[in-house]
């Protein structure tokens, strides 16, 4: 009964089943907002999180879907600034993705905050000394250059098209869409290099602290290179699972291939320099704190497999693949290289916010464990679930892929 609101020639599931698939996400969706609302009322004591961890899953995951999004920003500078047509083929999909993710991690953070109530003391009362000022104004304004990046492709909805003011709205919004894409790409750089040098100022925490170029550590550079390692990728799998959900061929192979070849060439800069740092780490930094790279571990929850597999495993070996153009153009090893890279940056955001706390720096201190409790799954989750109801929605009844219709006939 929908059928008249779906893209021109294009097929879709029917609304039974549609209705079917978005109960189940809603089922996961109002779980988690059960406990946001739960958390919200008693506060984060209802979580894992207590004075010794104030970061843990939330800011893992949030720090996590950032990187991953930033195949919006980077892919839209591409595309827009730099003039690689073919990136058309699946720039409407990264720009959903990048808002899901960057929307998400707002609600995540008003979570980890303690009193969302609150949340305006950041922009009113703003400590201008702290890196955190920097990223709160860049990601809230970088998620209303992605609001106002996905309102043209709602405005193309079909039955919205045609109304001749908002057809003519979405026409100029696309028409200058490369002034939104150059906004995003320098708000979206440095707050993902914010993030990194946030961590790299810690100097009471030696896992994370390092030196760097003037006022920016070296994580700085750090983040921004591993966001755009592997965002670009991060896309490509949203879209393979979309095609295998669906039965559909949305995005044409030699596209998918076109973002695992940037990302690859980026995540080969990164894990390069990340190497060097890791190396200038153990036998500069931490001889001159007096310790040494063994205290930086403990045990197998803190092991150092977890360093050697984000490095070489989630690294090195992902970004060989990706730069390969015999492995890149080969469909199962550039999803296999795909998901080993998001998972390395992922691995990457969790050793900075949960391990570096949990180390040990004072005489008197012991390594602490962390474990996060059903409370940050389930909020987690909830936003996971919003991203699965944006991005159907957007499937069924927006014109997100514009090769699906010849790809499928």
């Amino acid at each position: 009964m929908d059928r008249a609101l779906f893209p021109d020639g294009v097929e879709r599931c029917s609304f039974g089943k549609f209705a079917l698939w978005m109960g189940f996400i809603t089922a996961f969706f109002l779980f988690g907002l059960y406990a946001m609302l739960l958390i919200f009322y008693k506060g984060i004591v209802v979580t894992g999180l207590d004075n010794y961890f104030g970061f843990g899953l939330w800011i893992t995951f949030d720090l996590a879907v950032i990187a991953l999004g930033a195949g919006a920003f980077f892919t839209g500078f591409l595309k827009y600034i730099l003039k690689i047509d073919q990136l058309k083929n699946i720039i409407n999909l990264t720009v959903i993705v990048g808002f899901i993710c960057y929307s998400g991690a707002m609600l995540v953070l008003t979570m980890d905050i303690g009193q969302p109530i609150r949340a305006w003391f950041g922009y009113w009362h703003p400590n201008v000394h702290s890196m955190l000022t920097e990223v709160i104004f860049c990601i809230t304004c970088y998620c209303l250059v992605l609001i106002i990046e996905y309102v043209p492709l709602i405005l193309e909805q079909k039955q919205l098209n045609k109304i001749p003011f908002l057809h003519h709205l979405a026409h100029n919004m696309h028409v200058n869409m490369a002034l939104f894409a150059g906004i995003g790409a320098f708000l979206s750089t440095f707050h993902q290099g914010s993030l990194g040098g946030m961590y790299g100022v810690l100097i009471g925490r030696p896992y994370a602290f390092r030196e760097g170029f003037f006022i920016w550590p070296w994580t700085f550079f750090l983040f921004v290179l591993s966001a755009v390692g592997c965002g670009p990728v991060f896309t490509v799998l949203v879209c393979t699972f979309m095609e295998k959900l669906t039965g559909r061929k949305l995005v044409d192979f030699k596209t998918k291939a076109l973002m695992g070849k940037i990302a690859g060439t980026m995540l080969t800069v990164y894990i390069f320099f990340k190497i060097l740092d890791t190396w200038a780490w153990a036998n500069n930094y931490l001889p001159s704190v007096g310790m040494t790279f063994d205290q930086m571990f403990y045990g197998v929850i803190y092991g150092k497999w977890l360093m050697f597999t984000e490095i070489i495993l989630c690294g090195v070996v992902p970004a060989i693949m990706l730069i390969t153009p015999s492995i890149r153009n080969n469909p199962t090893m550039l999803y296999t290289a795909a998901i080993l890279d998001c998972i390395g940056v992922t691995l990457n955001r969790y050793l900075f916010t949960v391990q570096a706390i949990a180390i040990p720096v004072m005489p008197f201190d012991a390594w602490q464990t962390y474990a996060p409790n059903w409370a940050e799954w389930a909020t987690s989750g909830m936003i996971v679930a919003y991203g699965f109801l944006v991005m159907s929605l957007s499937y069924r009844y927006l014109p997100v892929f514009p090769q699906e219709r010849m790809l499928n006939k």
